[in-house]
């Protein structure tokens, strides 16, 4: 597991995400989205909107859903599954991991899932 810092969890409050720019074993720049729900649990999904091509740090985060600001679609930050329309192609997430204050993501080992509550 070739693991990254993404950031430290005092970064992150409860209930938001937080972009985080990191590399893959074989130098390409992949960009996450780190979220922190208001149970304490931290999740990383790929930052881009596979409908709109945007920003999805840049959403609001409710539960485990964050929704993509530029059209309102939700993605299931567990997963990366769509559980809102318009997008219909779910996004890569990320295995996460705590080590002391610091969120460690592997870019390197991409989950993609096949399942969609829509």
């Amino acid at each position: 597991m070739t693991e990254q810092h993404a950031c430290d969890i005092a970064d992150i409050p409860k209930g938001s995400v937080r972009r985080a720019d990191l590399t893959l074993a074989d130098g390409t720049d992949v960009v996450v989205a780190v979220a922190h729900t208001v149970d304490g649990e931290f999740f990383a999904i790929n930052d881009v909107c596979s409908h709109g091509e945007v920003s999805l740090s840049e959403g609001e985060l409710d539960g485990c859903q964050l929704e993509c600001w530029a059209h309102g679609g939700r993605f299931d930050v567990r997963t990366g599954a769509v559980t809102a329309l318009p997008p219909i192609d779910p996004v890569p997430s990320y295995p996460v991991r705590i080590d002391g204050d610091r969120i460690l993501v592997d870019v390197d080992a991409p989950v993609l899932s096949k399942e969609s509550v829509i």
